[in-house]
């Protein structure tokens, strides 16, 4: 059996199979291990545990008693999570099953975003891999998310899997036969008006979407904390009067998702579906036309090759496909309403990308330093025009 301990976490190791053989054995190396005085929680590793009878199973229940303290096991194969549900071992310890290894080597890549790379695995089958071998708690608040949407009447994909991809994990969706609504305006498959319709008819429904305050986190809030973050780059005026135009903005219950590009809407049997639900929030539509023009216009300006290696898209593309969203979600009166409303939809966006900026590596080089200047030119000049950033 092996142990380690770290930051206070016993982690026992369990291997082969356990019975009425080797339970006693087990045991007394257990309690041997679980000295007095020894405190901190403890972990069961079952990644190699093959078996485990009704044996072994008092002698978990022992040192739960034992113990007096939390007892996770993890790593539980599909054959052994059967026999700890079967006897109720999962309603009284944390068990959580292993996750299912998958190769994505070769497979079509359909969408690129920050956090992770999504894959088509068949027609039916999507998994999105997150950078990072802290993803878990990423992905599960994702699926919850997702959960809350779809009950709120969001058509969204909702994983059933999480599966290991080399040191990474990923997310795994049943979406037959999705094309992102980025692949359909980058291919031509559909006229892009019709995309254009479909897609800034999705955004009305989030928008108008109100499953109830406390719901989801408060967009205004947590531009705010973005604020607090990127402060040292801004002058005390500057900062001023960004936290005095957020805090002025009324704390509305309407759906935002955060990252609403087209990479992150499918069309799955001609309905459109979103996925990459982690960032949903509550508040005005404005905090998701932020992160629009944050992709179609602020990562383009200083590099001008962006669109193209992040979007497949030319400049001249992505500038169209800006304009005809705007135009397809809004009814502007005038041009004037038109300018005043990007107004606000910028400044907002100065905010997000300072702090992508800041708590990233993008801050980094001459392309960060250049980014960050120019991100706080911007915020000058717009301030001097925007008195309000709802739209």
């Amino acid at each position: 059996m092996k142990v380690t301990e770290n930051d206070g976490k016993l982690t026992i190791r369990l291997d082969g199979r356990i019975d009425s053989n080797n339970a006693a054995g087990m045991e007394k190396e257990i309690f041997d291990i679980l000295s007095p005085g020894r405190e901190g929680s403890i972990l069961f590793d079952a990644e190699n545990l093959e078996y485990i009878s009704s044996a072994g199973l008092r002698v978990l229940m022992k040192v739960r008693k034992a113990a007096g303290r939390k007892v996770d096991i993890i790593n539980v194969s599909r054959e052994v999570y059967d026999i700890f549900e079967t006897t109720g071992f999962t309603e009284m310890f944390n068990v959580k099953k292993a996750y299912r290894c998958i190769n994505v080597d070769g497979l079509e890549v359909i969408g690129r975003g920050f956090f992770g790379t999504v894959y088509r695995m068949d027609d039916e089958t999507i998994v999105k891999v997150y950078k990072g071998k802290d993803s878990i708690p990423m992905i599960e608040n994702e699926k919850k998310m997702a959960k809350k949407a779809f009950l709120s009447g969001i058509p969204t994909a909702i994983s059933y899997d999480i599966v290991r991809v080399g040191e990474d994990y990923g997310s795994v969706f049943e979406l037959l036969n999705a094309k992102s609504f980025h692949e359909l305006a980058q291919s031509g498959t559909l006229p892009l008006s019709e995309i254009i319709m479909q897609y800034t008819d999705l955004l009305k429904l989030v928008h108008s979407t109100r499953p109830g305050k406390g719901t989801f986190p408060s967009y205004r809030e947590k531009f705010l904390g973005f604020l607090e973050v990127v402060s040292k780059h801004l002058t005390d005026k500057q900062r001023e009067k960004l936290k005095e135009l957020l805090t002025a903005m009324p704390d509305e219950d309407g759906v935002v998702h955060g990252d609403i590009q087209m990479k992150n809407v499918m069309l799955v049997e001609d309905e459109p579906m979103l996925i990459d639900m982690d960032t949903l929030g509550l508040g005005n539509p404005v905090f998701d036309f932020a992160g629009l023009y944050v992709t179609y216009q602020l990562f383009e300006e200083d590099d001008p090759d962006n669109a193209m290696s992040f979007l497949g898209m030319s400049n001249e593309f992505v500038d169209a496909l800006w304009n005809h969203i705007l135009d397809g979600y809004f009814d502007f009166e005038d041009d004037e309403e038109r300018q005043r409303t990007i107004e606000k939809i910028a400044l907002t966006a100065e905010i997000r990308f300072l702090f992508l900026l800041e708590s990233t590596e993008l801050k980094s080089g001459e392309l960060g330093k250049k980014r960050i200047a120019h991100t706080l030119e911007h915020i000058d000049e717009l301030l001097e025009t925007v008195t309000e950033l709802n739209i």
